[in-house]
């Protein structure tokens, strides 16, 4: 059974406002029952709250409780992200719809952009990432995936698995953990021939993530590259101090 974190709270929760389970107006379950009926501690609870609170749907008031403040967020969809275990989640959750896949060998401008020796042999693989299943869905995120050739028969699975993280079908498969993601995060402006695919602007904000996976020895098993709509993905991380 998959262990429900702050992140699913906050979105079952978002959900169910959305669709009216809690009207305008309306108190939310309180902290401890949360608590009681997700498995989840107190901290993760507050998390998934104040998540919600950043969105504007809810406001909290102490002796009061947790008011229902609107039906929609006021800045659209948000996706944290902050360990390996939530970008699987994340996969999990939003569909992949494949728009093509080849093989190919980067040439030196391919191979300047992610950062790879001219003549690597990949499979590209381009989809987007919809909010859910639904034919309503809005599009999360344009993704360009680069994987090691010698997985080239993975493209079938990736088809069948919507759900599942391309990295997590190559471990699956053959076996090869993914131990490290190096992510790079990047404002640029909504490229035109992405734009309709993603119902953005062209030239509005956006952001460019670029993760490259290596298994234990060190070896680039994959690169993608996503493209996300400036308010539909917030990402999030926490430091702590040095105890030295």
């Amino acid at each position: 059974m998959t262990k429900t974190t702050y992140a699913d709270l906050a979105r079952d929760l978002a959900k169910a406002i959305t669709a009216g389970t809690y009207p305008v107006g309306a108190l939310l379950p309180t902290e401890f029952e949360l608590c009681e009926t997700h498995g989840l501690s107190r901290y993760a609870v507050r998390k998934a709250l104040d998540e919600l609170q950043e969105l504007g749907l809810i406001s909290r008031r102490k002796n009061v409780g947790t008011r229902v403040e609107a039906t929609r967020p006021a800045a659209g969809f948000t996706q944290s992200i902050a360990t390996v275990d939530e970008l699987a989640q994340f996969g999990a959750r939003h569909v992949r719809v494949v728009r093509g896949t080849e093989r190919l060998v980067a040439d030196l401008a391919l191979a300047r952009e992610l950062d790879c020796p001219g003549g690597t042999r990949w499979l590209h693989i381009s989809s987007l990432r919809m909010e859910d299943a639904t034919p309503a869905a809005r599009p999360i995120c344009w993704t360009d995936v680069y994987v090691d050739a010698a997985f080239g028969d993975i493209d079938g699975l990736v088809r069948e698995s919507p759900e599942t993280l391309i990295s997590s079908l190559i471990e699956a498969r053959y076996g090869r953990a993914i131990t490290r993601i190096r992510q790079e995060v990047d404002a640029i402006l909504m490229p035109a021939e992405l734009a309709g695919e993603l119902r953005a602007e062209v030239g509005s904000p956006a952001l460019r993530i670029t993760r490259r996976y290596y298994d234990a020895a060190g070896e680039l098993l994959e690169i993608s590259r996503s493209i996300h709509p400036a308010s539909r993905f917030t990402f999030s991380m926490e430091m702590s101090r040095s105890r030295e």
